[in-house]
Formats: structure tokens, sequence, C-alpha cells
């Protein structure tokens, strides 16, 4: 009773936040602002290929143009993960009480991300490019996810989207050499996703609480699986090749391969990593994913 009480009592204070501090982005930006001239779309040094010798020898313009293109990667994942995510919260809604205060969270996180996708939509739109899509090889098998990922592997996944991202784009906030318009955008996306980290978490140490080996090894291998592949997708050889780079796979292997890369990433995946090791969900075999990935230090 204790451990739903506490469940309650979490989705009701996130409940309250959410009504004082959330954003409609279709009117709390203005997408009738002009893009500014000569400036970034990310932060110059977490630029996949920042400090590689293929870096070096770009012009100022190309380099604006892989940060637009990263950035827009970047947003296309975002909007793919948050799809999915999505999902998995109506499926767990739709099995529980409506009325408790855990349930209507969900439905509240449900609506914050259906509106990130719109906002993320809007900007790709803006800065006059195309979504990135994932290979069919991806796409096809990831509709299997919220069937499979349910309980603890469903919120360990949940993070794996949420805190990176999040880690990631508060480097844009403070930093004046980047475009106002993203900035504004991962504003709204920073300040909303901080509710989504704290429920996924709670949640996830309460289901780990009384879950078998089987389900927290899978969940292991699960966060594990996410990390890396995290890391494959935001280094995929179609932005260089949008950005005009003229051997797009070579690229994607430098920036893979890149220690400033690794060294962002691990930073900005810390947070995470330790909340994981405490939670006993980065040990055993699936340890050589997370390192692969490049995000243990």
């Amino acid at each position: 009773m204790a451990k739903t009480s506490d469940r309650e009592t979490t989705a009701q204070r996130l409940l309250q936040s959410s009504a004082k501090l959330s954003y409609d982005p279709v009117v709390d930006i203005d997408w009738a602002a002009p893009l500014a001239e000569d400036k970034m779309f990310i932060p110059e040094h977490t630029v996949s290929l920042y400090g590689t010798k293929l870096w070096d020898g770009m012009s100022r313009e190309q380099r604006i143009e892989l940060s637009k293109q990263e950035m827009v990667n970047t947003v296309s994942v975002g909007i793919w993960f948050e799809i999915i995510l999505m999902q998995m919260l109506l499926r767990m809604s739709y099995q529980r009480d409506p009325t408790t205060h855990h349930v209507r969270y969900a439905l509240t996180e449900i609506a914050d991300e259906c509106r990130h996708s719109t906002m993320f939509a809007m900007l790709i739109d803006k800065v006059g490019e195309t979504p990135y899509r994932n290979h069919a090889l991806l796409q096809h098998p990831a509709h299997a996810l919220p069937l499979i990922l349910r309980g603890a592997p469903m919120w360990v996944a949940t993070l794996i989207g949420e805190e990176i991202f999040d880690a990631v784009q508060r480097e844009h906030l403070h930093d004046d050499s980047i475009q106002p318009l993203v900035r504004a955008v991962m504003r709204i996306h920073v300040t909303e996703e901080a509710r989504h980290v704290r429920y996924a978490r709670e949640d996830l140490l309460r289901k780990l609480d009384r879950s078998s080996w089987p389900t927290r090894e899978f969940t292991r291998h699960v966060v594990a699986v996410g990390a890396l592949l995290m890391w494959q997708l935001l280094a995929r050889p179609a932005q260089y090749a949008r950005a005009g780079l003229p051997d797009p796979r070579r690229a994607a292997a430098i920036a893979r391969n890149n220690p400033h890369r690794r060294e962002v990433m691990t930073e900005a995946s810390g947070r995470l990593v330790r909340f994981l090791r405490d939670a006993d969900l980065i040990a055993g075999p699936s340890q050589m994913l997370w390192k692969r990935a490049g995000m243990l230090a």
C-alpha cells in the first residue's frame, strides 16, 4: 500500500507542476521570425565531427549546414521515440483506473509528448528540411515495442530516450551562438521533460523492487541496446550526405570513433548512468553494449 501511496503522491505533485508550467509551442514560439544568419543550430562543440581533421577542413558554411542536419536528425529521432512512448503510456493507462493521479499524469505526459512531436515537426519544416526516417529493418520491428516493453523495461527505455536528449539539449539553453528558434524549442522540451524523467525514474524503482531476476536481466539488456541504438542513430550517414560531405559512411565512422564525441556523450549520459548503476541495471554482459555506445567512462 505504501508504494501505491508514494506513486500517487508523486503523480499528484507532477500534475500540479504541469498545471503551473506547461507550454503550447504553437503559440509560445514565434514561428514567423526569420532564422538568424551565420548561427549554428546546435552548440559547435556537440557537432559529431568537432575536433576531427575532417572538421578542420570544413568551411564555416559547411559546419553550419552539418549542425542543421544533426539538429534535424536529433528531433526526427525524438519524434520517432515519442510516438513509441505515447503508445506505451496509452497501453498502460488502458489497463488501469483513470481516476488515479498516476494514470492522469500518464495522460498528461502523453499530451506533452504529442505537443513536443508537433513542435519538432514544425521546427524541421521551418528550417526547410524533411525528417530523417529509419531503415525498414528498424522501423517495422519497432512497431512491436509497445507490445513487448511493459513494466520496468518500458520505464528504462523511456529514460534512455528522455534523459540523454535532455542532457544534450540543456547545452542549447545558454548558448548565444545557436539559432534563437532552436533555443526556444529546447527550452520548452527540457522544462517539461524534467517532470517525465522523475515520473519514469520513480516508477522504474518501484517495479524493480518486486521484479524477478529474468525481468531485471531483460531490463538491463533493453537499456543497453537502447543506448547503443541512440549512439548509432545520432550519427547516421544520411545526415552527412545531406550536409554535402563526399563520403557519408566514412564521415559517420569518423564521428562514431571521435574521442571528443565520446566525451560529450559520456558527459550527457553521466547522470543516467549513475542512476542505472545504483539500480543495478548496468551489470553483466550488457555492459559491453554500453562501452560500444561510448557512454561509459
